[in-house]
């Protein structure tokens, strides 16, 4: 093993060990290993910025804006509602149709965003059959994934795969060349999961249960009357500080017998007033003894009816392209800007009510939400978050559906009758989806997926350094080793499983980067055709069906399904290894090993 090698190796270990440990951002991480491989002279500088305008990075924000063109004229809500109401009241029928619909979406838009779109319908769906949402949410999540096998635009990684063997000059795949064992490996899963997955799914609570909302914030509302002598009385919300020094939200305040539930930053707290209060005893105690404050029981008459009048409680999450992650309710003056306040949040299986004003946000948290129902528009209608029931959205475009139909079908003509690239295509079909008013130029930026896109640019130097150094040849002989003696059916299954495990700590893109080379080598020392190596590594790489954390999907529905860790572990499981079977035994039947 050369010196180069050993470096590149142990870029690629420290690579896998940043993404599975999440302390850094994606985009980050990838941007590091960039500058990692450049300043070490793995590659010419030239080489490692040379992702940026690398054909994939091209289509893949082309794709992003085409979804959002499709998703904002109503085509893809039309297409879900429609399928959706022929689902019934059965479960498992429930389950296969709900699957459908999002698979067949997730093949022609970005995954996240089918199921971004399908979520609030979903949970929709869930409030009229009574059927539990912790069972219907994971089938979505892993739908998207299934679905995103079929085409060569489904999912970044399949960009990639094909991009690599071009850049090899090596013949790719054409766009419904992912179809027919796509379409295997998403009936295998759809079947499994109506017939044996869904008995593995759980019953959690989750924001849409009301009795567990009542049993939960019971011990945390009480009533706080503010005589003449307390220092509150004159005070302003903001003077009072309430919020940041005593952990305590201000639900309403009655005054002189009338509700006063819009509250601000410069609200004016008068004598007399009756506050409505979400906290913790002992800082209710400390109010009382720093503030003079009289404490009272919590007003049952409240948590019986949480919406009344004005008054509405909503569940929402962050949208997939949100600006908050990381951010806290207080740095973002959620109150001020929203009207509304937070009265807890489920994350990881977990109920959070305290300190939620400090709570930095997650991408997967659900926020339960109480305030004004005239505000709601303050939610439904910014790209922050995603409201988590079916009232009404912004408008959607839908005397534009047909434009952004066809925007899409000319793409298809293009690539698959007249040859043209597809970067060249999607380019075209996004310009036409902002010239026609699909969409603006600035929702068309707003919709772009940035982490991914700097993503797969950093890494993709990664990709070139193990090629260039010999890495990438150097594991395929590794595996060759290993296993070449035992059969090329041998040797693809070690690219599948690799692909698979690697892909459970980091993105898909991420490990179609680094196994694609190995498995184009593999191929070649084999003698063997490499488009069916590339293919078990893409779909190998999109089995992220272990943990919520391995796609942004499973993250999505992650806390509106009051999901726990492992619940993904057990229901993606005996998913993972289903399709490894169906793979080995069909792959070579519709994509012959040998020439």
């Amino acid at each position: 093993m050369t010196f180069d090698i050993a470096l590149t190796l142990a870029i690629v270990v420290g690579a896998v060990v940043l993404f599975a440990t999440e302390r850094l951002r994606v985009d980050v991480i990838a941007l590091i290993v960039l500058l990692t491989v450049a300043l070490t002279g793995l590659v010419t500088p030239s080489e490692a910025l040379a992702g940026f305008s690398n054909p994939a990075v091209i289509t893949v924000w082309a794709v992003y804006i085409v979804s959002a063109g499709m998703l904002l004229t109503g085509v893809a809500d039309l297409m879900g509602r429609a399928m959706l109401r022929v689902a019934g009241t059965n479960e498992a029928r429930l389950i296969v149709v709900i699957m459908i619909t999002c698979g067949v979406m997730s093949a022609f838009i970005n995954n996240v965003g089918a199921t971004a779109m399908l979520l609030p319908v979903v949970i929709g769906v869930s409030r009229r059959t009574k059927v539990p949402i912790s069972r219907l949410l994971i089938p979505l999540s892993f739908s998207s994934l299934l679905g995103g096998n079929m085409t060569l635009i489904g999912t970044p990684a399949n960009i990639l795969g094909a991009n690599i063997l071009v850049e090899r000059d090596l013949e790719s795949f054409g766009f419904f060349d992912f179809a027919p064992m796509g379409l295997i490996v998403f009936v295998v899963g759809v079947v499994y999961m109506a017939a044996l997955g869904r008995h593995l799914l759980p019953v959690r609570e989750s924001p849409e249960d009301s009795d567990v909302l009542l049993r939960r914030l019971r011990d945390y509302i009480s009533e706080a009357r503010v005589p003449p002598e307390s220092s509150l009385a004159g005070a302003t919300m903001r003077e009072s500080a309430l919020g940041a020094n005593y952990d305590l939200t201000v639900i309403s305040i009655i005054r002189s017998g009338e509700t006063f539930s819009e509250l601000h930053g410069h609200t004016r707290i008068e004598a007399e007033d009756i506050l409505v209060l979400k906290g913790h005893a002992a800082d209710l105690l400390r109010a009382r003894e720093e503030l003079g404050v009289v404490v009272g029981p919590g007003p049952d008459s409240w948590l019986v009816g949480l919406e009344q009048g004005d008054v509405t409680v909503v569940e929402a999450t962050l949208a997939p392209n949100t600006k908050m992650e990381g951010l806290t309710l207080q740095q973002v003056r959620f109150r001020d800007n929203y009207g509304f306040n937070a009265l807890a949040i489920w994350r990881r299986g977990e109920i959070v009510t305290r300190r939620l004003r400090r709570l930095p946000l997650q991408f997967g948290d659900a926020l339960l939400l109480r305030g004004p129902t005239h505000r709601l528009h303050s939610l439904r209608e910014g790209d922050e978050f995603l409201l988590l029931e079916p009232v009404e959205q912004k408008p959607l475009r839908k005397e534009k559906a047909l434009l952004a139909v066809g925007a899409m079908a000319l793409v298809l003509v293009l690539v698959m009758a007249a040859g043209v690239s597809i970067a060249i295509a999607m380019v075209l079909g996004a310009v036409l989806m902002v010239l026609t008013g699909c969409l603006t130029m600035e929702e068309a930026y707003t919709h772009i997926d940035w982490r991914t896109v700097f993503l797969v640019a950093g890494m993709l130097s990664l990709g070139s350094a193990m090629e260039s150094t010999g890495a990438a040849h150097y594991l395929a002989d590794l595996l060759l080793d290993a296993v070449g003696g035992l059969g090329p059916l041998a040797v693809l299954s070690g690219i599948y499983l690799l692909a698979a495990l690697i892909t459970q700590p980091m993105s898909n893109a991420a490990a179609v980067v680094l196994m694609v080379p190995i498995a184009i080598d593999a191929a070649e020392s084999l003698g063997a055709n490499v488009q069916p190596f590339v293919l078990a590594t893409v779909i190998g790489a999109s089995t992220s069906f272990l943990t919520p954390v391995g796609h942004k999907a499973n993250v999505l529905v992650f806390g509106p399904g009051g999901y726990k860790f492992f619940d993904f572990t057990r229901v993606g499981s005996p998913l993972n290894i289903i399709i490894f079977a169906v793979l080995l035994l069909t792959l070579p039947v519709v994509w012959p090993l040998f020439p």
